[in-house]
């Protein structure tokens, strides 16, 4: 096992890869730029290293500035978390030229993996469903116009090298699709350098689902099972659950799309955590939409629902151990559902929103695990994703998840900056959400149904934020001032 590893990122990440260091006996080294100096990554390492400026094109993008850092502190290996380099197959090449162990996949299949039109020809030839389309980039209008008609409008373009939306453009009409083209290749270049895009047929209201998989240098892979994404606003992710509500109804839909993600994975001689993506549709067929070859935000519900630690493993898999664990013992429990909590705001776009943490009070108590990169008087900065923290809850059932996750939602307050912590609330409470029956338009529909349950969970809001206040410090509600004391704590909650 390693004596000390770098964790080349930032935030709720690098505080969960540091945390597993430290149960392991593994010194860490957080590396941080000029805004993130007195970040809670940076408190809890054992060693820190500066890289730079805010941007992250001269701090967290740097290769040459993290593994000088690696070098300095004399690190055995670098954990990328998500985001930044961990799907750069460059920096995974650069660590093996410089001496150091990247945790994570193997260089050549992050690159394979890492452009969509290639992984797309990897499950095709490992007999795996994708979603009808073309296999290489639009190169020529006239083609990309024969093949749109063959498909049927609509349809989408997708960036050939990127994800999170960017690059990505829906078409409903024939004579959409030039400028369309022309937009998506644009954005694309200037997200992942590379403007390349292709064309797929457009699955109407489908089902994001994802399946974990894991393997060892040695040949061993398995899967654990599949995470519900398909709460997402602006193609990113905000809820996640496991196991899918779809599940319970239609368990052999698990083993037939995990055998599908591991034919993929051996074909890319893949290792290390990794996630396959696909498209359910309504009639339960399922597509192969990309691999994310790194850990997940949203791994803490697999953690909650199997038992197992995927850090730890990705530590050990890296070190050239082998998986002890066999398809068969992989068993679920109960259900988690998360939720990525946002500086944002959700009422008007979900702009960010930077600022100062002025109170916090934090989630605790059974099945509850919140994944949290900041504190009390913490300045969020504009200069990264807003994300501070993830809010998981487990429970026997999906009915005890999502009330535990409300009754943890209710007990968390963040001041100083509007969060999208309440509109959680609201979600949980929608009875679509709750019936399970969900697809990636939920957040398209879900604003004509929220404001009914709006009042009550501001008064019950109101109430958790009295309670938790009260108990913390001595406020102006105690020297008699109940009535601006309320007023400010009402603002600060809201926000």
């Amino acid at each position: 096992m390693f004596r000390k590893v770098l964790v080349a990122n930032r935030g709720e990440i690098a505080v969960r890869v540091i945390r597993a260091l430290r149960e392991t006996g593994i010194a860490s080294v957080a590396v941080y730029s000029d805004v993130d100096r007195a970040s809670l990554a940076v408190q809890l390492a054992d060693e820190a290293a500066h890289l730079g400026p805010a941007a992250a094109s001269e701090s967290y993008l740097r290769i040459d500035k993290i593994i000088a850092a690696a070098h300095s502190h004399r690190a055995d290996a670098i954990h990328p978390g998500y985001g930044f380099l961990s799907e750069n197959a460059e920096f995974a090449e650069a660590c093996a030229a410089a001496g150091i162990v990247f945790i994570g996949p193997p260089a050549a299949a992050i690159r394979q993996m890492g452009s969509k039109t290639a992984a797309r020809q990897l499950a095709i030839a490992a007999g795996a469903p994708v979603v009808p389309g073309t296999v290489s980039a639009v190169t020529n209008l006239d083609d990309a116009k024969r093949t749109a008609e063959q498909l049927g409008y609509p349809v989408l373009l997708k960036a050939s090298a990127g994800g999170g939306g960017k690059g990505m453009r829906r078409v409903d009409r024939a004579e959409d699709l030039e400028a369309a083209i022309r937009d998506a290749s644009s954005e694309a270049l200037r997200a992942f350098h590379n403007g390349d895009v292709y064309i797929e047929k457009l699955v109407v209201e489908p089902r994001h689902i994802e399946i974990q998989v894991l393997g060892d240098q040695h040949g061993n892979l398995i899967h654990l099972g599949e995470r519900e994404c398909s709460i997402q606003r602006r193609h990113q992710k905000v809820i996640e659950e496991c196991p899918s509500p779809v599940m319970s109804t239609y368990p052999e839909l698990r083993e037939r799309m995990g055998e599908a993600a591991l034919r993929i994975a051996r074909a890319a001689n893949y290792s290390n955590a990794g996630t396959m993506e696909f498209l359910v549709d309504r009639e339960r067929n399922f597509y192969f939409l990309e691999m994310n070859t790194r850990l997940q935000v949203e791994h803490p519900v697999t953690e909650l629902v199997t038992g197992l630690d995927l850090v730890q493993w990705q530590l050990k898999i890296a070190a050239g151990e082998k998986l002890t664990i066999r398809q068969e013992d992989v068993q679920w429990s109960g259900s988690a559902i998360e939720c990525r909590i946002y500086a944002e705001d959700p009422d008007h776009q979900y702009l960010p929103s930077p600022g100062r943490i002025t109170e916090l009070t934090e989630p605790a108590g059974p099945g509850v695990r919140l994944d949290s990169g900041v504190y009390e008087g913490w300045n969020v900065p504009l200069d990264y994703d807003p994300l501070l923290a993830k809010l998981a809850a487990w429970g026997p059932s999906r009915e005890a998840a999502m009330a535990r996750l409300q009754r943890a939602l209710s007990e968390y307050v963040i001041g100083g900056i509007r969060t999208n912590r309440a509109f959680f609330r609201e979600i949980l409470d929608d009875e679509v959400f709750r019936a399970g029956t969900l697809s990636t338009a939920f957040l398209d529909e879900f604003p004509g149904r929220r404001q009914s349950a709006k009042p009550d969970l501001e008064a019950e809001a109101i109430a958790a934020l009295i309670g938790a206040l009260a108990q913390k410090k001595p406020t102006a509600a105690r020297r008699g001032n109940a009535a601006e004391w309320l007023k400010s704590g009402r603002e600060s909650l809201f926000r």
